[in-house]
């Protein structure tokens, strides 16, 4: 498949189907807790993609991508992973004192095409693109970066697993994600291949949305260094989302879709 065949429908593709699939559901994690003690601890985390937050009702989060690090930085295996009809969960192990970090990122090409009049779905890299047979009709392509994680402190917190890869829309927690509270002020700074991400939109729901009459999204924009600062009005798990959309680094003439989700407790003081 030539790839110069593809950037005419890239554009299409990351309108129509990044576009409408973004907006129609919302992907997330949810920890049984943020904050533990004690000697061992466990948390337990539910994983779905749906349009009222934190309530299952419509498929299960995929956890291929899943990667859990520990306050030293080291790896956590995933333990009793399971996926049924609306949601998947995993537990993990707290060991070490300090913060750790539960991450999904899905990046690369995505695309649509019929065959022997069968929709399908593609995705994979540049190099696998000849994977895309040649008979191939109304073929969209589209680059995607998304990156969603959580936070857990078990003890003391800490703040070496905020590293950033300088690669897509990344967070940086300048305020500690596990030390939020109603009533104060926190902030996050927001980096786009390691950049300030400027003049960004952030979008902050509380969980709930199910038995409210409005969503009451707090909606926020990064300034010039990509910080954000925001006043929690009330105590509750939130979800956390900023996206962008720029030209494409795989393919000429197209564009590229970036995403950051988290999920966020805030205590009542």
């Amino acid at each position: 498949m030539n790839i110069k065949k593809l950037t005419a429908v890239v554009l299409m593709a990351t309108g129509v189907a990044a576009g409408s699939q973004a907006h129609a559901h919302r992907a997330w994690m949810l920890p049984s807790a943020t904050v533990l003690s004690g000697d061992t601890a466990w948390v337990t985390v539910d994983g779905a993609v749906s349009n009222s937050l934190f309530y299952f009702e419509h498929h299960p989060l995929g956890l291929e991508q899943l990667e859990i690090t520990d306050p030293q930085g080291e790896p956590v295996e995933a333990e009793n992973k399971a996926s049924g009809k609306y949601r998947s969960v995993f537990d993990a192990e707290l060991i070490s004192d300090g913060t750790y970090t539960f991450e999904i990122r899905n990046s690369g090409l995505f695309g649509v095409f019929k065959l022997n009049d069968k929709n399908v779905r593609w995705r994979g890299t540049v190099d696998e693109m000849d994977e895309i047979p040649t008979e191939a009709e109304d073929l969209r392509v589209f680059e995607v970066d998304r990156l969603m994680q959580v936070f857990v402190t078990k003890g003391a917190p800490t703040t070496e697993t905020f590293k950033t890869e300088g690669v897509g829309l990344e967070m940086v927690p300048v305020t500690h994600p596990n030390d939020l509270f109603a009533g104060e002020t926190s902030e996050f700074r927001f980096l786009v291949d390691g950049q300030p991400a400027a003049d960004l939109d952030v979008v902050l729901i509380r969980g709930g949305i199910r038995y409210r009459d409005q969503v009451d999204e707090i909606q926020l924009q990064t300034d010039a260094e990509g910080r954000v600062f925001v006043e929690w009005k009330e105590p509750g798990m939130y979800w956390l989302e900023a996206e962008l959309e720029q030209s494409g680094k795989l393919l000429d003439n197209a564009k590229r879709r970036m995403s950051y989700s988290a999920t966020l407790e805030v205590l009542p003081l």
